[in-house]
């Protein structure tokens, strides 16, 4: 029963909205057809300005189309407003470039950072064997003191030469190995 109400309503609104939009489509239709009867009322445009036909393309003294001269430019044109942009843009683009391209811009801080950044590597083995060779002459010193004293000290410094000579050939194959992957 509800069902049957709400269809009822919505058809009855359906056709009171159509009925409505055919009256008002009426009353458009009439209002055209009395304009058209009755003519142009006034020769004003839609501002209130007097309407003036200009032809462009037509004389209307010898009924004939203008012809125009290939000489004759016209007002303004696109080409006229844009003539000199170009121009000017370019002059501005090469200003800009000009000023960026200072060597002071391009030239690095530090000229030679690239330089002390591949040899910090390099460096820091160096220091290391240096700081191992250093080590190996006080022991060796301490050694030839402490076998002045005593003769049997004399065949362990002999020993701990030997054993620092044999470390140090060690490293140096390895740091020849460090180069060669660095190379690559």
């Amino acid at each position: 029963m509800s069902t049957a109400w709400t269809a009822r309503r919505a058809q009855t609104a359906m056709s009171t909205s159509l009925a409505d939009a055919s009256e008002s489509r009426k009353q458009r239709l009439l209002a055209l057809r009395q304009r058209k009867e009755q003519g142009p009322q006034d020769e004003n445009g839609p501002d209130g300005v007097p309407f003036v036909f200009k032809p462009r393309n037509y004389d209307p003294e010898t009924r004939t189309l203008k012809k125009r001269d290939a000489n004759q430019e016209e007002e303004d044109t696109v080409e006229k407003n844009v003539a000199g942009l170009a121009e000017m843009i370019i002059a501005e683009d090469e200003e800009k470039r000009a000023q960026e391209l200072d060597l002071l811009n391009i030239v690095p801080k530090r000229a030679n950072w690239d330089l002390k950044r591949n040899m910090e590597r390099k460096l820091a083995k160096l220091e290391r064997k240096t700081q191992e060779s250093i080590h190996t002459l006080i022991r060796q010193r301490l050694a030839a003191q402490k076998g002045e004293k005593g003769g049997d000290d004399l065949a362990a410094s002999i020993k701990a030469q030997e054993q620092a000579a044999m470390k140090e050939d060690e490293d140096e194959d390895e740091d020849a190995a460090d180069r060669l992957s660095d190379e690559d």
